[in-house]
């Protein structure tokens, strides 16, 4: 019963302990197994190793010139239009101005575009899978995996659970002996911390695998510095690292999988899943549930397709060499003060970055199933989340030309930025637009134009911005109807229409709400204010009227902001509608879409249903030699393996 005991730590055992960080309140840890991990500079000429990795698609350089070819052709017949309106008179700074942010816009729209329509092309001829080729049935791991779960003031219970979930997976496939657990606490409340180690405990008593537990006091470098941490004292024991968000779950079989696949690829440095949502309850994030379980494929197999080994990490889901990672991801602080100084805060794709330069293959894969996350359950806390992100990406921006970095490196770090510069660009045009419009007398044939639409530059571009916006959500849906098991799933043909419906109109009616929630965010960056780090949201019912009034007050005004304008062109008024009407309304939109309540009537009328997860992969694996988590004793009875014993860093108070 070693394993199950807690024994107290003499002082001699104290002393013979390895040199390490004084571990507070309470820590159950191994032996320490240290691994160097030396920081990295951005700013030297470091030279990139040259090396194209084993797993490199041969003909990625053609599929990266289509997507260039693609993405210019899109974006130059989106622009005939608006050139031809704004060169009738001549232009004036305003309109090159408008003209300008247009060609940005939709240039990163027509790349996501035929970026999603190669990752439909490449799931219907069932190629998702072909640089890395996962094994059906992988065999019993022949190298050890840490589990890395980092913990921040969180739900102790559920974040257990969702631990407990991924270790039963792992012992019904019996291959728990392979896989050690660490949960890398960086709370700062006393009461989360007691929670954590009441929760461990029970934890520990039940789990299969091996099951440890570390807290630190010192928060630096946020999780980036939390999981450092881990790497530089333990990191040495273990081959490979599986980094977990406190919301993070996967099946056991992806699990053997990755493992698998870094066994039989030793060029490859990460590999990163495809997490989608589960357990969403509210309308805010059924909407997000929804979106990601249809179209996330989709995006991601066009990412893996046209990347190859130069691909990307999104800092949770993923399995990473642990030696390369230290050899090469240690992260410097940056010069300046924050925001944009200091430590790196969106630390994953800069990571991947690294590795990359350091000539090892990175991999985003759609292939798997098995890998699930949960979302915050109302915009507010959405946004708080997002704020973070954005900050963290801005940082990026100084990052671009740092030494060494691959042109997809580079061009990924870009794309990471756009991804939330798109919102204040798109209030720029749209106040630049209606400026523009000032000018101009009251046409009310355009009041009209939608109840009688006619050919025009006008109607081309709408339709065409439509369709590039609109378009990867078909494609999703174009590939779950070319699947009848996944088809039934979503409810038929019937149910995927009517969850498309109400997920485009739903979409449609937050954009407006976040858009100017980036844009505020972007404002406070710029203007040197710190987002910090914030606890996350995971689970709530219903937001608060006086809260909501509080966080959507900016965007009310900025909805009454738009009357303005319009009062002198109320023609305008039907194109700007679904701008300002969810601007005005934004506070009863964020309450409504963050109950659990209105969010079950929906799914019960058919509308946001996805199919159910239960933590199992659709694609079960079969070991070839599996390990039984139990073995036998005297007279035929089975009893569980008896680990050895763990090493506790300090005695729990008892």
């Amino acid at each position: 019963m070693n394993k199950l005991a807690i024994r107290p730590v003499e002082r001699a055992d104290i002393q013979n302990l390895s040199p390490a960080p004084r571990e507070p309140d309470w820590s159950w840890l191994p032996e320490e197994a240290p691994l160097a991990m030396p920081r990295q500079s951005l700013d030297a000429a470091v030279a990139a190793r040259d090396v194209t990795p084993a797993t490199s698609p041969r003909t990625v350089l053609m599929r990266r010139l289509t997507l260039l070819a693609g993405t210019v052709a899109l974006a130059g017949l989106s622009a005939i239009a608006p050139f031809y309106l704004y060169a009738r008179k001549g232009w004036d700074p305003t309109e090159m101005l408008a003209f300008g942010i247009f060609m940005v816009l939709i240039t990163a729209i027509s790349c996501w575009f035929v970026s999603g329509l190669m990752g439909l092309i490449v799931m219907l001829r069932g190629r998702d899978q072909a640089d890395l080729r996962f094994a059906a049935h992988p065999g019993s791991p022949r190298t050890r995996t840490a589990l890395l779960m980092p913990l921040y003031n969180e739900d102790a219970r559920a974040s257990f659970a969702r631990l407990a979930q991924i270790d039963a997976s792992l012992a019904r496939l019996g291959a728990s002996s392979a896989f050690d657990i660490f949960v890398l606490s960086d709370s700062t409340k006393d009461e989360a911390a007691a929670d954590e180690r009441s929760v461990f405990q029970a934890f520990r008593l039940a789990a299969n695998s091996k099951a440890y537990y570390r807290r630190r006091t010192d928060n630096a470098e946020r999780k980036a510095g939390n999981l450092a941490e881990w790497v530089r004292r333990f990191g040495g024991a273990y081959e490979t690292m599986i980094v977990l968000d406190a919301d993070s779950t996967m099946a056991g079989e992806t699990l053997l999988r990755m493992v698998d696949a870094m066994e039989r690829n030793p060029g490859v440095g990460l590999i990163q899943t495809a997490p989608v949502i589960v357990k969403a309850r509210t309308v805010f994030a059924r909407v997000s549930q929804y979106s990601v379980r249809l179209y996330g494929r989709v995006a991601a197999a066009g990412l893996a397709y046209w990347t190859g080994s130069e691909s990307s990490y999104w800092g949770h889901n993923a399995i990473i060499r642990t030696r390369a990672f230290a050899g090469c991801c240690g992260l410097p602080s940056l010069p300046g003060r924050k925001p944009f100084g200091g430590h790196i805060l969106s630390h994953d794709v800069v990571e991947a970055a690294l590795l990359r330069r350091a000539g090892w293959a990175v991999h985003v894969t759609a292939a798997l199933d098995g890998s699930w996350e949960e979302t915050p359950p109302s915009i507010t806390d959405f946004i708080r989340r997002d704020h973070r992100w954005f900050q963290g990406n801005l940082q990026h921006l100084g990052l671009i030309g740092a030494k060494g970095l691959s042109a997809m490196s580079r061009l990924q770090l870009l794309m990471g930025c756009m991804a939330y510069l798109s919102s204040p660009l798109w209030l720029a045009s749209l106040m630049v637009g209606l400026f523009i419009q000032m000018f101009y007398p009251v046409d009310w044939a355009s009041f009209f134009y939608i109840l009688n639409p006619q050919f025009t530059p006008f109607m081309l571009a709408s339709l065409l911005a439509g369709v590039l916006l609109i378009g990867p959500k078909f494609m999703g849906a174009a590939l779950v109807l070319s699947r009848p098991a996944e088809l039934r799933a979503f409810g038929g043909r019937r149910g995927v229409a009517r969850g498309m419906a109400a997920e485009i109109a739903l979409s449609a009616i937050l954009a407006p709400l976040l858009m100017v929630a980036n844009t505020k965010a972007f404002i406070q960056i710029l203007s040197g204010h710190d987002t910090g780090w914030t606890t996350q949201q995971r689970e709530a019912d219903g937001l608060a009227w006086s809260d909501a009034l509080r966080a959507m007050r900016w965007q009310m005004i900025a909805g009454v902001a738009f009357l303005a304008p319009l009062c002198v062109r109320p023609d305008l008024a039907t194109w700007f509608a679904p701008i300002v009407l969810p601007l005005l309304f934004a506070a009863p939109i964020a309450v409504w879409t963050s109950r659990v309540r209105a969010g079950d009537a929906l799914a019960a009328k058919g509308f946001l249903v996805t199919p159910a997860q239960d933590g199992v992969s659709v694609n079960p694996a079969v070991l070839h030699a599996p390990r039984s988590p139990l073995r036998a004793v005297a007279g035929g009875v089975l009893a569980p393996v008896v680990a050895p014993a763990m090493v506790p860093a300090r005695a729990p108070e008892l």
